[in-house]
């Protein structure tokens, strides 16, 4: 299976990362480690046809089978008991990350009505990247007439990078649409 994205990124991004951040050695570069897209539905419990729609859906996106969630603990204000389904989760790695990391920012990302970009903010301490969209259907394995509800889908990109510049730099490589700064 040819992945144009982990190509270019053995051959084009380590080198600029490398010149970018003066590694020592090549182990010192960042890469990716997975990507894991999350779907809560806190109503899953009440209604099982939507929770099979969503791990239907997420199965399309990624192509990979979506397992589901637990609450661990009960939470009255929203009717959630320990054990209830909640919601639905993927992990992607390797050849399935990559393939799904180009389409998210060449075919999905671009449908977004009013794209700006994403906010460069949004990584934590260790270099890993969150965001979340607010509507499933901007992929376009999602048939419109066919969807139960409309969604949003967490997505974090996890990363080696030891800091929040490098996992940037890296994700800039990959060609990660940003909101410019200013």
């Amino acid at each position: 299976m040819y992945v144009r994205l982990r190509e270019e990124y053995n051959n084009k991004y380590k080198q600029n990362l490398i010149n970018q951040f003066k590694y020592q050695t090549i182990m010192q570069v960042p890469k990716l480690e997975k990507i894991v897209l999350n779907v809560g539905m806190g109503d899953a419990h009440s209604n099982p046809n939507y929770m099979n729609s969503v791990l239907e859906e997420l199965a399309l996106i990624t192509g990979q089978k979506a397992v589901k969630t637990k609450a661990r603990k009960s939470i009255a204000n929203f009717k959630i008991r320990e054990g209830y389904e909640v919601g639905a989760r993927v992990t992607l790695r390797g050849d399935k990350m990559y393939e799904f990391l180009d389409r998210l920012i060449n075919i999905a990302l671009p449908r977004v009505r009013d794209f700006k970009g994403l906010s460069a903010k949004s990584f934590d301490t260790n270099g890993n990247y969150n965001f979340s969209i607010k509507e499933q259907i901007i992929f376009p394995e999602i048939n419109f007439d066919k969807t139960e509800k409309i969604h949003g889908i967490n997505i974090t990109i996890v990363t080696t990078a030891k800091t929040k510049e490098e996992a940037l730099a890296l994700l800039r490589e990959f060609k990660m649409p940003f909101k410019e700064q200013g």
